[in-house]
């Protein structure tokens, strides 16, 4: 049985976010580190959930991660940092997948915690397959709606699309997927 995915941690984990900002904005790369350690794993895999591939996830953290100590200053508080480290993420892999330098290969977890809950690995690899086919529009949003949870209007915000076109998009991929996994129209 595979191991269960890492998530955002709890709000006890993070009671001490505010001050390890703070720390990251002083310059201290311990503070960094304690960050990383916390927070990657989750990220790693909304960012290969977004770009449909694990090296260009890998990639997409790293990159927030090197430029996380800059980044920081500019974070006001508004809301929990793990929030606004998934938004920054998001972003991230949206612009790769926008620039097209991403790199092309079938992403083993696109499915996360819907195919986690299969009975079977090869219904498993059937969801997750599916899932890495859909066009890339597609897939952002159900990723975004389906598995992280994210409201249409925040959709649309990340994606620049109006609400309406996200909803359009996740209803397409929702058939889409019904019929790559056998289930018709």
């Amino acid at each position: 049985m595979p191991a269960p995915e890492p998530s955002i941690p709890s709000k006890n984990e993070r009671s001490d976010d505010p001050a390890l900002v703070e720390r990251l904005s002083n310059g201290d790369l311990e503070a960094l580190d304690v960050l990383f350690h916390r927070y990657a794993s989750a990220l790693l895999n909304l960012a290969r959930r977004v770009t449909g591939s694990s090296v260009d996830a890998e990639d997409v953290v790293q990159d927030l991660f090197v430029g996380l100590p800059m980044a920081v200053r500019r974070y006001a508080e508004r809301g929990s940092f793990g929030a606004w480290l998934r938004t920054v993420t998001v972003r991230l892999a949206l612009d790769r997948v926008r620039r097209g330098t991403r790199r092309h290969e079938v992403a083993l977890d696109l499915a996360g915690e819907q195919a986690a809950l299969s009975e079977t690995p090869e219904v498993r690899w059937d969801i997750e397959g599916a899932i890495a086919a859909l066009p890339d529009d597609l897939r952002m949003v159900f990723v975004l709606k389906e598995v992280e949870g994210f409201s249409h209007a925040e959709i649309g915000r990340l994606l620049g699309i109006r609400t309406g076109t996200s909803e359009v998009r996740l209803h397409r991929a929702m058939r889409a997927l019904r019929r790559a996994l056998g289930g018709g129209a």
